[in-house]
């Protein structure tokens, strides 16, 4: 284990009750080693976060460097759009053809 330096640190009351009372419950044997606890998860999510700031900015760069050639957003909506109304219509003939199954079984 690596030498310990001794920190005086200030909290806000909350958080000294907070430390306390992990103590007091038995989570932590002292104040020091809620500290301790505190500073890995800190350290846990900033490399976390790293990690997702570096997939995201790898993602972008992919992204940008993409050869394929860029759909003007018109464009993209009007697929989209297309897209939406053949959806719309496969529903109407599923209804049809179901209300037509309903009266001959009627």
């Amino acid at each position: 284990m690596e030498s310990a330096e001794k920190l005086s640190v200030t909290v806000t009351p909350a958080m000294a009750r907070m430390i306390r009372e992990k103590v007091k419950d038995g989570s932590y044997g002292s104040a020091s080693e809620v500290i301790r606890a505190a500073l890995r998860a800190l350290q846990r999510d900033e490399e976390e976060h790293a990690e997702r700031m570096a997939s995201i900015k790898a993602r972008t760069k992919a992204s940008l460097e993409d050869p394929r050639p860029a759909i003007p957003i018109d464009e993209a909506f009007a697929v989209l759009d297309h897209y939406i109304d053949r959806l719309g219509e496969t529903s109407d003939d599923t209804k049809t053809a179901r209300g037509a199954t309903a009266k001959r079984a009627g």
